[in-house]
């Protein structure tokens, strides 16, 4: 964690959060820059409603109640501006996990020739069920690209395995075989979850910056517009 800490704020949403991230490093920081970003955003304008505040009350023409009505209205401002950008950097973040989803799903073609591959998948569908999942496995697992592919690159019953096991070897053979990818999947979902996790916390501590919860902050501005219309109409009158 950074020394650029405001004990005002909570350490929840600090910036450097993401980059304890398990996988953040050269190769993801791209790919992770927008949370950083995001939460940085968030940090630094709930300590601009710490510090507005705090000259706020320097003002000797308002009241408490002043403070918190103008505290409340540049807090305001700041929510809708952090809002955005945690809104934005997880929709931008579905969209790329589900991309990669893709990419680590996407059908596994045969690498071996068509008599070879029967032949595999022959042996292999001989197997009890145990063995045979090891066997799959285990090529997956070693690169055994030849009976790896085999198996996953054609109708998964041929192979005595069901869809949903294909599925399963599938994705580790994409993940062997695109570490990156799957790195970059992996650090993705991990910083939508951080912003699931923690967005909710600004609107405690924009509550704290102002100083009261926001139903009193909305009355008391009520109030003030209510009283500036009634001399409104005086002075019409």
């Amino acid at each position: 964690m950074s020394d650029n800490i405001d004990t005002r704020v909570s350490l929840a949403l600090h910036p450097d959060n993401v980059k304890e991230i398990e996988g953040y490093d050269d190769e993801t920081i791209a790919v992770l820059a927008p949370t950083v970003t995001a939460f940085s955003e968030a940090y630094e304008r709930i300590r601009t409603v710490w510090d507005g505040r705090a000259k706020a009350e320097k003002n000797p023409s308002w009241n408490e109640n002043q403070v918190i009505i103008e505290t409340d209205q540049f807090a305001q401002k700041q929510l809708a501006v952090i809002a955005k950008g945690f809104d934005n950097t997880r929709a931008n973040l579905v969209k790329g996990i589900a991309h990669l989803e893709q990419e680590l799903t996407a059908p596994v073609t045969s690498k071996a020739a068509h008599s070879v591959a029967a032949e595999v998948r022959a042996y292999v569908k001989a197997l009890p069920t145990g063995e045979r999942m090891k066997f799959i496995q285990d090529a997956v697992a070693n690169g055994d690209d030849v009976s790896a592919t085999a198996v996953l690159g054609a109708p998964p019953y041929l192979a005595g395995i069901d869809a949903n096991m294909q599925s399963v070897f599938t994705r580790m053979y994409h993940e062997r075989n695109a570490p990156a990818v799957s790195k970059r999947l992996k650090v993705m979902v991990a910083a939508k979850d951080m912003i699931e996790q923690r967005a909710g916390i600004v609107f405690k501590e924009l509550e704290k910056a102002v100083g009261c919860p926001p139903h009193k902050a909305k009355a008391l501005r009520e109030a003030r517009t209510a009283s500036e219309k009634a001399f409104a109409l005086r002075d019409v009158a």
